[in-house]
């Protein structure tokens, strides 16, 4: 041990009091980045943004709500950040500090096609590599597996005008628009209006397959319906990568991943980086054609198992599609058990617009939809006792779900819910203490259902107030039916009628009500005495609807007064399958100069005054998988099922029950199917055969409907006139294709219209046989399918000004009847993406 001087003790200390503040000084010099980044227009998140320090190779991928974070210890002044089909972005950072950089990017950069020769395009190889390994990473491969998700939905209102708040219709509301999202002054601000959450289980079999989701937890904003929770369940809102053809909004959209994705997308190999612990492989897609049912977007597949870990796409922004700005899809994928690629998170986002731009040039007023859903506690391969999984209720909302307390959400919310989100619930309560809040409410049911509320009571449906035909010339109407404030369990309605000029009333009274919500069961009883058309397509106006009065081509004379007794006993025996058994006694009696006219002898005439039936039908109805939004009473069918509908009616008529003049039986079967063949649209068809047996007298055999007005009607016969043909035996086939724009995209002068194309055509064949021929003689204009099939086609354009369709209708047979017309335009109304 060497002895120190007090000079070279001193020396030591300084020269490690310089260490240590050195260090001290290095520590400090760490510089930590965090923050956000969004679309600087709509103020979306963007996922999987790429943002590193300037000079160096240190940096982070956005998440799927658009955060990051990094840190480094080198000297750094800036970082950058770049995201394909936007500009890049450099800001200024400080050093050695903690700071938080919320970026908004702008669109306006496009790739720049490079050809490269020889050699395929490297993202070709990879693409082929995910297609080929798809079966194998889709989890639909497994025996089985569960997982609990968490859906959010949010509606916000956007483009909210200073003229609209200053109107005199919002001064009511006027303190709703405090809450408007409006941060930044390039934003696009919102106002919250609607919110859902729901909190799931999902399980899932693969053999025989099964897809169960129990809804255990379910809030709304001002709702409390089991159908508004079903309808944003995972089951009807999901968006599967995997498959070859995506439903969104109705339309088939080539997935960028399907089995002939390079006939439909450009593709390119931007980067690859390590997400998550696996080597990804970034590839950018594009639209191969304008305004084809297509994706634009990123995709990061893993290497080696070549999964999909990351995917964000949009709607191509020329898609023919209405009223919709923007679609964004966001999808990240965890592997889990080390085998198994299961979706950890996804977002969808919809700018719905009618109309992008007033005569201005500027943007209006439209709605934000927002869906998020978070995915965890994933099972795999872990089989439950087998009444879990159901064939039949795969749907399923707890009788507790509404009633879970604030402690339970906050215990079990997978997402966090932002100031804006939580003061919707607290908007909507107050809005619905507001008069002119209901007041706009019973605009809009009336709009939508025809009825106006009031109490206990809806007066309605206002379409059928005021109408007109020759025999009762104009015609007054009065009805309505009990609220759901009434009741939810049973409902009665009714309604009466007066004719100016035959001077006599006409009514109807109702009566129908629940036996049990689950299963579903109703039993329901009316009665009416009122004018009909006999044979009418099921989709036709009543003869009261005052659209029919202004639309009819031909004065309506052939009506017949119906005295009709109906009851019924309705079961759902499982979603999608119901049976129904029916009572029906009718007493029909023709009006003005028809006559029920038969041959007493050979040379004497002689007439009825009225036919009586007494019926029992039994119908049974198969939509599997069908989905439907349901109201109290009624329910509406979505049409997204991929299985045909089948429907079976089976009657039996009772002579001398309650007067009943006649026996026979009758059955009817019809099949619907919806077959989607993206890209070219989708096909619909239609078959039916029908046969009675027993002798019955024309009115009870099939009438054929005919459509005697300038609206197109999809079940009749277009080209055909009320009352011309009849059968007791009988095939029909309908069939209609849609291409959804699939020819007309593809010229340049039609493109911007987005018009789309629709064919179809029809076909009926029947016959009477000569004992029911003999009961009746037939009217001069009804006759039989004597001299073969009848046909009819028809070509038209949907789609324009987004609502309209118009279609040129051809007869191709019997152009030699009475009133036969060759060739008819008739036109209609549809709302549809």
């Amino acid at each position: 041990m060497f002895p120190l001087s007090k000079y070279t003790l001193l020396r030591l200390v300084l020269l490690t009091a310089m260490l240590v503040f050195a260090m001290a000084d290095g520590r400090a010099q760490t510089t930590k980045v965090s923050g956000k980044i969004v679309d600087a227009i709509s103020r979306e998140p963007l996922p999987f943004v790429n943002v590193i320090f300037k000079g160096t190779n240190i940096g982070a991928t956005s998440d799927v709500e658009g955060n990051f974070s990094m840190a480094t210890e080198q000297k750094v002044d800036s970082i950058v950040i770049s995201y394909v089909g936007y500009n890049k972005v450099t800001r200024v950072v400080k050093k050695g500090v903690a700071q938080t950089v919320n970026i908004g990017l702008s669109q306006g950069v496009d790739l720049v096609t490079v050809e490269v020769r020889p050699g395929e395009n490297p993202a070709w190889r990879i693409l082929r590599k995910i297609i080929a390994n798809k079966d194998h990473n889709d989890r639909e491969k497994l025996d089985y597996y569960e997982y609990e998700v968490y859906n959010k939905v949010e509606f916000d209102l956007n483009n909210i005008s200073e003229n609209f708040k200053d109107s005199k219709l919002m001064k009511p509301f006027s303190f709703i628009f405090d809450n408007i999202d409006s941060s930044n002054a390039k934003e696009k601000p919102y106002l919250p209006l609607f919110m859902t959450e729901a909190l799931s289980d999902y399980y899932y079999r693969k053999n025989p397959q099964t897809h169960n989701e129990v809804i255990k937890a379910s809030k709304v904003a001002g709702v409390q319906n089991a159908s508004v929770s079903q309808f944003m369940g995972d089951m009807y809102q999901n968006v599967d990568i995997y498959e070859n053809q995506i439903l969104v909004l109705g339309k088939n959209f080539i997935s960028p991943i399907s089995d002939n994705a390079l006939l439909f997308y450009k593709f390119y190999l931007i980067d690859s980086m390590t997400i998550d612990g696996h080597k990804c492989y970034q590839l950018q897609f594009k639209p191969k054609r304008k305004q084809e049912l297509t994706f634009s977007g990123n995709l990061w597949a893993a290497d080696t198992s070549f999964a999909i870990k990351q995917i964000e796409m949009s709607i191509a922004e020329d898609a023919n599609i209405n009223f919709i700005n923007a679609t964004n899809i966001v999808q990240t994928y965890t592997q889990v058990e080390d085998s198994t690629w299961m979706m950890q998170k996804e977002r969808l986002v919809i700018d719905f617009n009618p109309f992008p731009i007033d005569n201005k040039k500027k943007p209006m007023m439209g709605v934000y939809g927002r869906k998020t859903a978070s995915y965890s506690n994933f099972k795999i391969n872990r089989p439950r006792p087998q009444k879990q999984y159901s064939l039949t209720e795969n749907l399923v909302v707890d009788d507790d779900a509404f009633k879970k307390p604030e402690s339970y959400w906050k215990e079990h919310r997978l997402d966090s819910l932002s100031r804006n989100e939580k003061e919707i619930y607290h908007m909507v309560d107050t809005l619905q203490t507001l008069p002119i809040y209901h007041t706009w409410v019973d605009v809009l049911q009336i709009f939508v259902s025809g009825y106006k509320v009031k109490g206990n009571f809806e007066y309605g449906p206002y379409y059928n107030i005021l109408s007109y035909n020759e025999i009762e010339g104009t015609r007054l109407r009065f009805g309505g039916r009990t609220s759901n404030q009434f009741s939810k369990w049973y409902e009665l309605s009714g309604y009466a009628a007066y004719g100016v000029r035959d001077e006599k009333f006409k009514y109807s009274l109702g009566f129908r009500a629940f036996i049990s919500k689950k299963p579903r069961s109703m039993v329901g009883l009316y009665y009416k005495n009122d004018n009909e058309i006999l044979g009418q397509s099921q989709n036709g106006f009543t003869t009261d609807n005052i659209l029919a009065s202004v639309f009819r081509i031909a004065p309506l004379r052939n009506l017949t007064n119906v005295k009709e007794t109906y009851s019924f006993i309705d079961r759902e025996w499982f979603t999608g399958f119901n049976t129904k058994l029916s009572f029906y006694n009718r007493q029909m009696m023709p009006l003005a100069d028809f006559h029920y006219e038969y041959q007493k002898t050979s040379s004497e005439t002689a007439y009825l005054d009225h036919i009586t039936t007494s019926e029992i039908r039994l119908l049974a109805r198969l939509a599997y998988n069908e989905k439907y939004v349901q109201g109290e009473f009624t329910r509406v069918a979505l049409g997204v099922t991929k299985y045909p509908v089948i429907q079976a009616q089976y009657t039996l008529g009772v002579k001398n029950l309650f007067g009943g003049n006649y026996n026979y039986q009758k059955l009817t079967v019809n099949w619907d199917h919806r077959v989607r063949v993206a890209p070219i649209g989708y096909f619909d068809y239609v078959l039916e055969y029908g046969k009675i047996w027993g002798a019955v007298p024309y009115p009870l055999m099939e009438i054929h409907g005919g459509n005697e007005t300038y609206i197109y009607d999809l079940y009749a016969y277009n080209a055909m006139n009320y009352y011309e043909f009849v059968s007791d035996e009988y095939a029909s086939a309908t069939f209609s294709h849609h291409f959804d724009g699939f020819f007309l995209n593809r010229i340049p002068l039609m493109r911007k219209l987005k018009w789309r194309e629709v064919i179809g055509g029809k076909a009926l064949i029947g016959k009477v046989s000569d004992k029911n021929r003999q009961l009746l003689n037939f009217p001069d204009h009804l006759s039989d399918l004597h001299t073969g099939p009848y046909f009819e086609t028809s070509a038209g354009i949907e789609n324009i000004f987004k609502v309209l369709r118009i279609d040129g209708v051809w007869r191709l047979s019997y152009l030699d009847n009475p009133r036969a017309i060759p060739f008819v335009i008739k036109a209609s109304l549809q709302f549809n993406f």
